[in-house]
């Protein structure tokens, strides 16, 4: 392939390598290290002027660090005339943080607290301690009324938040990080199953979200005996149509794992159901992140207790930070699969029951219909034929 070069940052210089490979290509030269008081320090050591570059920077390990070397890089090949750069992030960082208010029970905020605007009236310029204007015998809480009628319809609101204050907003990290990659000099972003497909919306340049579904589909095919006499579940609702479009393709069963509040007076705590039959069936798990496996291991949990013969769990981002690893060797599931979109060597020395599956070569299929001007979504098209 002809002016294209193709960098691989600090995260995962294996999956680096293997692209480069498949595309008979060397990685490019770069010097990257970090300063004695930690700073990143980037040097590019080839030319790239008229080039076609694509830097691999996977959103794992340290993942801040990370995220600012992938900028440097962007910035540098940028700055030495590159005639386009896309940085390609396999497991995209920070696109599970929400920008929407919710609530710790992962419910959204759907008003704001009652004191927020206690001792604010409309003729307040500007200011919470400056003279009101308002008459004092009128209503200073002139949404009061509201409030009250919310409370009366059964609110979960506690008490205690109520006194903390106004506190309805979060920070918008995912506008965030689109608008410093694109002022980086970005030109296209290549990643795979962002947890919100709709966080491609936050950038004004070409996203590509690859899929690992197919590459799902053909694991579930090759490696597991009987497959068609198994169910797909979705550990929880919100990865419901992602499973739903493995099981529908394989013509297979589909089951689901369901969050319900039962009670009224602790609407905070929530049960776990099983929507399905999974009784003496092979269940197969799919998910797009496991990062403490919370989600997964308490999902098998409720499919062993409902008489899961043998359960499987594929994920595409296995991150699993923390004591993930312990968390899945001590649970009732049997097998798990990774993609190595995050570097695996050290987790599959703690943990037998974990296996991989391979990205680079979609991503390498990617880069290479991209670079030539071809179209990435007929790539989906073949995969789903094999």
């Amino acid at each position: 392939m002809r002016n294209i070069v193709i960098f691989g940052g600090s995260s995962h210089p294996a999956l680096a390598e293997q692209i480069a490979s498949r595309l008979n290509v060397n990685l490019g030269c770069a010097k990257l290290s970090k300063f004695s008081n930690k700073e990143t320090n980037v040097e590019i050591h080839e030319s790239v002027r008229e080039k076609d570059v694509y830097i691999i920077q996977s959103g794992c390990g340290h993942v801040n660090d990370n995220l600012m070397e992938l900028l440097i890089m962007i910035s540098a090949c940028k700055i030495a005339s590159a005639a386009r750069v896309t940085a390609v992030i396999p497991c995209f960082p920070y696109a599970r943080q929400p920008d929407a208010p919710y609530k710790k029970n992962g419910a959204p905020l759907s008003r704001i607290p009652r004191n927020a605007f206690i001792g604010y009236t409309f003729d307040t310029p500007g200011c919470l301690d400056s003279t009101p204007t308002t008459p004092s015998n009128e209503v200073r809480d002139p949404f009061g009324a509201a409030f009250a009628r919310f409370e009366e319809q059964g609110s979960d609101m506690s008490s205690s938040r109520m006194s903390t204050g106004y506190k309805h907003w979060i920070a918008r990290s995912g506008t965030l990080i689109a608008n410093i990659i694109t002022c980086a000099g970005a030109d296209h972003i290549m990643t795979m199953d962002l947890h919100d497909p709709q966080f491609q919306g936050f950038f004004d340049i070409p996203v590509d979200n690859l899929y690992g579904q197919p590459l799902m589909i053909k694991y579930i095919k090759e490696n597991i005996p009987n497959y068609q006499r198994a169910v797909i579940v979705s550990p929880d609702a919100g990865g419901a149509k992602r499973a739903t479009a493995i099981a529908d393709k394989l013509r297979m069963d589909f089951a689901l794992i369901h969050k319900e509040r039962r009670s009224q007076n602790q609407p905070n705590k929530t049960d776990m159901m099983l929507v399905g039959e999974v009784k003496d069936k092979v269940c197969i798990l799919i998910d797009d992140i496991a990062d403490t496996s919370c989600t997964i291991t308490r999902a098998a949990k409720i499919l062993g207790e409902n008489g899961a013969k043998k359960i499987y769990a594929i994920i595409t981002h296995g991150i699993m930070s923390g004591d993930a690893i312990q968390r899945i060797a001590a649970s009732v599931i049997d097998q798990v699969i990774v993609s190595d979109s995050v570097p695996q060597d050290e987790h599959l020395l703690h943990c037998t029951k974990l296996k991989v599956f391979d990205v680079a070569p979609i991503f390498a299929e990617a880069i290479r219909r991209i670079h030539n001007g071809e179209s990435v979504s007929a790539l989906f098209d073949i995969m789903d034929l094999i």
